[in-house]
């Protein structure tokens, strides 16, 4: 999933050991555009955390995995980032990123063809 916003936190790094070794963790809270903006707790995990990307006001395009899970009885969901770009993409009315148009070669007006019909 592609998540477009404004980084507007960065909560605190957390690291620690595990079976695997040391590992560390950054969230961060994005604040999508749109007529409705929402916030989302996004986390990043290991080499993803760049602190040159990681700056609060930067505009992020995020590929995420959303999973959840439940624990004693309570479900959990983890925003997890994959990929992580700066800068913004233009999008169309319903969502989806405009696609740059082909180039098309000019037309030839030299020999233009009255076609009947």
């Amino acid at each position: 999933m592609q998540i477009t916003g404004k980084l507007v936190q960065l909560l605190p790094l957390q690291t620690g050991t595990g079976k695997k070794g040391e590992w560390k963790k950054q969230d961060i809270i994005i604040e999508t555009e749109g007529q409705y903006p929402k916030k989302v707790c996004i986390s990043v995990w290991g080499d993803k955390i760049d602190s040159s990307q990681l700056q609060t006001g930067n505009q992020m395009i995020i590929e995420a995995d959303i999973e959840s899970r439940e624990f004693n009885g309570k479900w959990y969901t983890d925003v997890k980032a994959w990929k992580i770009a700066t800068g913004s993409v233009s999008q169309s009315s319903n969502g989806i990123p405009n696609a740059p148009l082909p180039d098309m070669p000019p037309p030839d007006l030299e020999n233009d063809v009255d076609l009947p019909f």
